[in-house]
């Protein structure tokens, strides 16, 4: 019997392989910021600024409680066969079930929950995909093994039935970080970086007020791409007399106060003051 149960770890169910169902390796310390919103996590609907960690704290709700996790993006859903999208709504929390303890992840939610009679196309499709994610939703409400999130930009485009009681019922709302926010974020994408003593996390967290956690993701890997070309261009052009081994820092292993300046360069915020005003 122990070899079976060996067995049965290693197996993954035919149903579920066209889904991928992963256990996430995410942690609280892995997501910078956002400690009111983590502590706020239960059945609801986060609506972020775009780039700020909401897949990231999905994976981390399902990583603490040791559960599967399924990402869905709401218009993978849709198709244009009648009948489809609905019967797509259904497969995806059968496999979540199946999974179960599981979290399923919805994301860009308004694309398959706006309000009812509101897409105008004469088809009614819209109506039907929503109508099958309500009762889905009230049959995963009796067994509590499989957690729902959603996540949209435009929550003022969600059927009202969605956040009844018992539902989708707590929203929360994912700001740009704060300053002690992107410290804490810009800490956490560099902690397996190998960066220089001459590296001011705490001045380009300063720096950057208005990036997203994906903006200074970005930010950190631009410079990890400035400290590679470094090191090639270095490997290339230094020669290196008697075999005399050369320091990390002079061959850029590193990444340096340059690299980051230079990341700068090329930086954005991506979210706009119109965005935030939304």
């Amino acid at each position: 019997m122990d070899h079976f149960n060996q067995a049965l770890a290693t197996i993954n169910p035919s149903s579920l392989r066209e889904t991928i169902v992963e256990v996430p390796d995410v942690k609280w310390e892995d997501i910078g910021g956002l400690e009111e919103v983590k502590k706020s996590l239960q059945e609801m609907i986060l609506f972020p600024m775009p780039g700020c960690g909401k897949t990231l704290l999905a994976k981390a709700v399902a990583s603490e409680c040791s559960a599967n996790f399924i990402s869905i993006k709401g218009p993978e859903l849709l198709t244009m066969w009648f009948g489809e999208s609905e019967a797509n709504v259904r497969e995806v929390f059968d496999k979540a079930r199946a999974s179960a303890p599981c979290v399923l992840f919805f994301d860009e939610l308004d694309s398959i929950g706006t309000q009812r009679g509101s897409s105008h196309d004469g088809t009614g499709v819209g109506d039907r995909v929503m109508n099958q994610l309500l009762t889905e939703i009230d049959g995963v409400g009796v067994k509590k093994n499989v957690f729902f999130i959603g996540a949209t930009n435009r929550p003022e485009l969600l059927d009202d039935a969605l956040l009844r009681p018992g539902r989708l019922d707590q929203l929360i709302f994912i700001p740009l970080p704060d300053l002690p926010s992107r410290l804490s974020i810009l800490k956490a994408l560099t902690r397996k970086t190998p960066l220089a003593s001459d590296v001011p996390i705490e001045f380009i967290a300063l720096k950057t007020e208005g990036f997203s956690g994906a903006d200074l993701a970005e930010l950190v890997q631009n410079a990890s791409k400035a400290a590679v070309r470094d090191l090639i261009n270095f490997e290339r052009s230094q020669e290196v007399a008697d075999g005399a081994p050369v320091e990390p820092a002079e061959s850029g292993q590193v990444v340096g106060r340059k690299h980051f300046e230079e990341a700068f360069a090329q930086s954005r915020c991506s979210v706009s003051a119109s965005d935030v005003l939304k």
